[in-house]
This record gives structure tokens, C-alpha cells and sequence, in this order.
């Protein structure tokens, strides 16, 4: 049997993709990732944004509030980010997709790829970001590191 392909945030495999254009790198992923195809992607970036950016939050609500319009991504200068954060994550389903990924390895706390934690007011909550929202709508299983 061939597993399936895995989106991985890029920032997990050393990556300089984060909002600070540092890196996340996580031993325990690149692990379990060993002889898996591995799909790097930063929704971010893929939304749009550049390396460095401002640092963003959800406002209010989650990934899954801010997909049905009822809550958005506010960057730390105040500007609203929310579409950026959206086609990112739309971009990252399209590639799930096209290479038949079913399962994503995700940074946790991050306002995209949050599995079970983002940040908020600097202060760390329980919530999904709106990448890991959309990918876990749509049946990907996910794993946050």
C-alpha cells in the first residue's frame, strides 16, 4: 500500500516562512514523516502575504467563524487580512486535491494552521485556525505540532 501524500506547514520542516521569517522546525514531524511525500505549503504566503509580515490574529471567533463570514484576521497594525488568510487556505485545499493528500501536519498556534490552539491577545486558546477549518471540513485528517 502507498500512503498518501501529506500537507505539512513548511515553517515544521525548517522553512524561514513564519510571519518573523523564522522557522518552526519540528524534529517529532519530519519523524513521522520519514519516507512519506511530504507537500510543504505556507497558506500565508499562498494568500498572498509576504515574508516578513505583520503578525495576525483572529479577531474573535476561529477559523471555522472566520470561513462563514463571521469573524476576521486582523494583522497587529489593525489592517484586515481576512481575504488573504481565505485564499490561502483555499489554495492549500486545491493543492490536498490535486496531489490526493489526506492527512496535514499543522503549526499549531498559528492563526492558519492552529489544530487545536491559536493566539489571541497574546495569550494561547482553544481553537482551529482557518487553513487546518477548511482542510478538516472537507475530511483531511490533522495533527498539530
Amino acid at each position: 500500500m502507498i500512503d498518501r501524500p501529506v500537507i505539512v506547514s513548511a515553517c515544521l520542516l525548517g522553512l524561514r516562512t513564519r510571519y518573523d521569517a523564522g522557522d518552526a522546525f519540528s524534529m517529532e514531524a519530519v519523524s513521522l514523516l520519514e519516507g512519506r511525500t511530504i507537500i510543504p505549503v505556507c497558506p500565508e504566503q499562498l494568500g498572498g502575504l509576504p515574508t516578513p509580515r505583520p503578525a495576525s490574529e483572529i479577531a474573535m471567533g476561529d477559523g471555522g467563524e472566520v470561513l462563514e463570514g463571521g469573524a476576521k484576521v486582523i494583522d497587529e497594525f489593525g489592517a484586515d487580512v481576512t481575504l488573504q488568510f481565505v485564499k490561502g487556505a483555499m489554495d492549500v485545499l486545491q493543492i490536498a486535491r490535486l496531489t490526493g493528500a489526506g492527512e496535514a501536519f499543522l503549526k499549531e498556534k498559528s492563526p492558519s494552521c492552529g489544530v487545536g490552539t491559536i493566539c489571541r491577545d497574546s495569550q494561547c486558546v482553544n481553537g482551529i485556525g482557518v487553513t487546518a477549518a477548511l482542510l478538516k471540513k472537507e475530511g483531511l485528517v490533522l495533527k498539530g505540532f
